[in-house]
């Protein structure tokens, strides 16, 4: 939110401030730190794809609507102008968005954060996959795998070979990876033997697909490095509950040093990768105190603060086209209200939709027999 508030609130700052720490980054590559650790986690306990995706979707789906009314809405008012290809390309940038794989489909997002939910939702379907053939624990190896990937990315791979090339191209590959992902769940999920496995090599050879040579922002070195983070995630997890040795372990290590590395241009950048990994390594290390209230808190809205920050920052510039031009002690003030109404919308969608939506795709994992499908049916 700090980093999207710079252009329309702090834009003198945002150049300095950026050439030493990029707090977009640092936010982004926390969040995958803790995505990797929690969500394998969470499936593993339950032992039930049925139910993680019938969570996940409950989790993610109904605030990301809500996300996508608001922004059409400001269209509606005039306070933001779409991409062009929403008037040229709008089933193609409709299906993206419902597979929440726009981004590496080389789309624009609807709002500009939904870059990151392409790659969690890539993420979750590898896991699909890897999980379907018990391949699910080799977390150390997929993470060094990913990350040798990134390097190799860096100077080779194409960006948008698939997508780019005309609205036709762009749809008929839209209608053919929502095809692909939504058959290959669909064997994993309700199919037996051979046609669940199939389902999973679909799904997983179409993700690592569009990893390899259709991603646009922010290119394919940090998406591979994207995918490498959330891997060593969840290896500090398994490290966290015995399952593999601290020896073992550190060979993550090697994730965050080849994104420095990468990086040797961009100094704030290779700041916020360590910063974010010290920040990760900090909270693993306080895990078993209690935290303030405010922070549990935080946590609990922050997908909330995620989906609606940009809607208001939105505003925020169409009233202030040119911040340079308005008083800065004013700019403060407004900073200081936008944070203060995210909070309370935040306040409210969580109530309102998030615990809700959440309630009822547990009440959904409770009561349905075929959801809750035991880990020996599946591997």
């Amino acid at each position: 939110m700090f980093e999207h508030a710079l252009k329309p609130l702090l834009s003198e700052a945002r150049s300095p401030i950026k050439a030493i720490f990029e707090p977009g980054s640092y936010g982004v590559m926390l969040f995958f730190l803790v995505s990797g650790y929690i969500v394998p986690a969470s499936l593993e306990h339950r032992g039930s794809l049925r139910a993680f995706w019938v969570s996940r979707v409950f989790r993610l789906y109904p605030l990301f609507g809500v996300g996508a009314v608001g922004m059409v809405g400001l269209v509606a008012l005039g306070w933001d102008a779409p991409h062009i290809w929403w008037s040229t390309r709008q089933a193609s940038l409709v299906l993206g968005h419902l597979t929440m794989l726009q981004n590496l489909l080389c789309m624009p997002n609807l709002i500009n954060v939904l870059w990151t939910l392409s790659y969690e939702m890539a993420f979750y379907l590898l896991l699909t996959a890897l999980f379907t053939f018990g391949m699910n624990r080799a977390s150390t190896t997929i993470a060094l795998g990913f990350t040798s990937l990134s390097m190799l990315g860096a100077s080779i791979l194409p960006v948008g070979l698939l997508s780019v090339g005309g609205s036709g191209r762009m749809l008929t590959v839209a209608l053919l990876v929502t095809a692909l992902v939504a058959v290959g769940l669909i064997s994993v999920l309700v199919g037996s033997g051979t046609v669940r496995r199939a389902g999973a090599v679909v799904v997983g050879v179409t993700v690592l697909a569009l990893l390899a040579v259709n991603q646009s922002y922010p290119g394919p070195w940090q998406g591979m490095l994207i995918m490498a983070t959330m891997f060593s995630g969840t290896v500090l997890n398994r490290v966290d509950r015995g399952e593999i040795s601290w020896k073992r372990a550190g060979w993550a290590a090697v994730v965050p040093l080849a994104g420095i590395w990468l990086a040797r241009d961009e100094f704030g950048f290779q700041v916020a990768i360590a910063a974010a990994w010290i920040t990760f390594g900090l909270g693993m290390a306080l895990r078993n105190r209690r935290m303030p209230r405010v922070l549990v808190w935080l946590g609990l809205v922050s997908y909330s603060i995620y989906i609606l920050h940009p809607l208001l920052l939105e505003t925020v510039e169409w009233f202030w086209p040119e911040p340079s031009a308005v008083p800065l002690s004013l700019r403060l003030l407004a900073l200081v209200l936008v944070i203060g109404l995210l909070l309370g919308l935040s306040m409210l969608t969580w109530r309102l939709v998030e615990a809700p939506s959440q309630q009822l795709g547990k009440r959904l994992v409770s009561t349905r027999s075929w959801i809750r499908k035991d880990c020996s049916e599946i591997v």
